[in-house]
């Protein structure tokens, strides 16, 4: 079976998927920094070849989409739907999850600034080696779909997809563009309100594509200690986005 993935170039399908594996592998890397122990990797690198087969059998080269952004797009939503599926956050710890964003959320409104630990530990009447703990047991839920982000329609349903909306990066619809712009400005702001720290995992995490460990040399601390600082960062950033994309969530 031939499978076209551009207007100029053909190739089978086994062809995609080996082309394809190393995004596949780099994917469940970035995800599984997230998660206990006892998840096989393997598995979820099978459901990322699944999502990655599907992304073969939908993709339309007429939405002017790079295959590789719509394929990242499938595999990191089918292997996120299988983590879902699997259940292996405990009732608790989500509870906990929840307990950390309102804290997060309440304290730094109230504040109008990034919140310290201490403060937090404090309006949840927590030792800090407590809140450290509550961290750490958290971290897998900082796994978030884009599309649980995307907020609701004027009628409160939730219609299309990231994916269908992905534009040319080419294109020169001036209205995309401004959208484009905007919403790198948004994200660029929420970051920047982060303390530096976590600022700079962010950085060195998502856009010097370095891992934990990597990022715990450069700053001379543990990569467990990286990992609470990244988990922090996004509990700061989710809360803050959720904020501003759905206001009544």
């Amino acid at each position: 079976m031939q499978a076209q993935i551009s207007s100029d170039a053909i190739m089978t399908r086994d062809e995609i998927v080996l082309e394809h594996l190393p995004l596949i592998r780099f994917i469940v890397n970035r995800i599984a920094v997230r998660l206990p122990s006892h998840i096989d990797l393997d598995d979820l690198q099978s459901t990322g070849v699944i999502g990655l087969m599907d992304a073969i059998e939908k993709y339309d080269p007429g939405k002017n989409c790079k295959f590789k952004t719509y394929a990242e797009f499938r595999i990191k939503g089918a292997i996120l739907d299988q983590l879902r599926a699997l259940d292996w956050v405990p009732r608790s710890v989500r509870q906990k999850g929840r307990r950390l964003d309102q804290a997060y959320s309440e304290v730094e409104q109230r504040l109008g600034r990034a919140a310290s630990e201490e403060e937090i530990a404090d309006s949840m009447g927590l030792e800090i080696g407590k809140l450290h703990g509550i961290i750490h047991q958290v971290r897998g839920i900082s796994l978030v779909n884009l599309e649980d982000l995307r907020g609701n329609d004027p009628d409160g349903d939730r219609s299309g997809s990231y994916t269908e909306m992905l534009e040319d990066p080419d294109s020169p619809n001036p209205f995309a563009a401004l959208k484009d712009v905007e919403s790198k400005q948004v994200i660029a702001d929420t970051i920047g309100t982060l303390p530096d720290k976590e600022r700079l995992v962010v950085s060195l995490y998502y856009y010097e594509d370095l891992n934990m460990k990597e990022i715990g040399n450069i700053l001379g601390i543990t990569e467990s200690r990286v990992c609470q600082i990244h988990t922090k960062a996004v509990l700061r950033l989710r809360s803050k986005l959720k904020g501003m994309v759905d206001p009544q969530a």
